[in-house]
């Protein structure tokens, strides 16, 4: 069932911590990127997850779970980066693509 989907991904703390617009650390584990993906068929958890970015890296993703949205009309799927850390790289190309959308959890 081909369709698209949310993807809902947590990406870890970098050691040296991003700052937000007021100069303060950002805490990852507050926070998600977002963004719409056409996938081939709803992915289940434990399915690797590829995802793109505009840069043209790849990040590696696992899914966690994959939940049917009423209000969204689509299945979100939360992923978790696949690393245990984010290199400044992949972090760059993920907040700088016009796609992903960082959003707070509250």
């Amino acid at each position: 069932m081909a369709g698209v989907v949310e993807v809902s991904l947590r990406v870890p703390n970098m050691k040296v911590r991003a700052l937000d617009e007021n100069g303060y650390p950002i805490d990852h584990s507050a926070v998600r990127f977002k963004r719409l993906v056409s996938v081939e068929v709803i992915p289940k958890p434990g399915d690797p997850l590829l995802l793109s970015t505009h840069s043209g890296r790849t990040l590696e993703s696992t899914v966690v779970r994959s939940d049917w949205h009423e209000d969204k009309a689509l299945f979100v799927v939360a992923c978790q980066y696949a690393n245990r850390s984010i290199s400044a790289e992949d972090y760059g190309a993920l907040v700088n693509d016009p796609d992903w959308e960082m959003k707070p959890l509250i």
